[in-house]
């Protein structure tokens, strides 16, 4: 199975990348967020305006070194899109690492696989916000998705 995957090294320790990943996601990922994401078992949705939007449960946190998020609801309503729930039953995974001068982060979508209607306009997505995170990371302010769309 080809998940998709990406690897980033950042200038942050890997307790700062764990930080952002379980305190901080409206400053990267989406300010249209609910819930919690911080212990096991909490519940949050991202949202990205009225049409898209995804719910996750934390699955797993291991401070420092790994995180998963299992996706309970998703809508990714584009119309190009025959299956707009195919996030449904994915699971994404945060793995980090402390080098001497960095943090190595990787991600896995779990079930975001290129035979999936939504995988090109997912991976985009991934790319943009990854990149947000990084900046985020080693700057203080990412780029989220904004609550008034721009």
């Amino acid at each position: 199975m080809d998940n998709y995957s990406n690897t980033l090294e950042v200038k942050a320790t890997s307790d700062k990348i764990y930080g952002a990943l379980t305190r901080t996601i409206p400053l990267w990922w989406s300010e249209m967020f609910e819930g919690s994401s911080a212990h096991k078992d909490d519940v949050f949705t991202i949202r990205f305006g009225d049409n898209i939007h995804k719910t996750m449960r934390v699955k797993e946190v291991i401070p420092g070194s790994r995180i998963s998020w299992y996706v309970e609801d998703s809508l990714i309503a584009i119309p190009t899109l025959k299956n707009q729930k195919e996030w449904i039953g994915t699971t994404i995974v945060w793995e980090m690492e402390q080098n001497e001068s960095s943090g190595l982060l990787r991600l896995t979508h779990v079930g975001l696989q290129p035979s999936i209607e939504c995988y090109e306009v997912c991976s985009v997505g991934w790319e943009q916000f990854i990149s947000s995170l990084k900046l985020f990371l080693e700057t203080g302010k990412g780029n989220p998705y904004l609550k008034n769309g721009i």
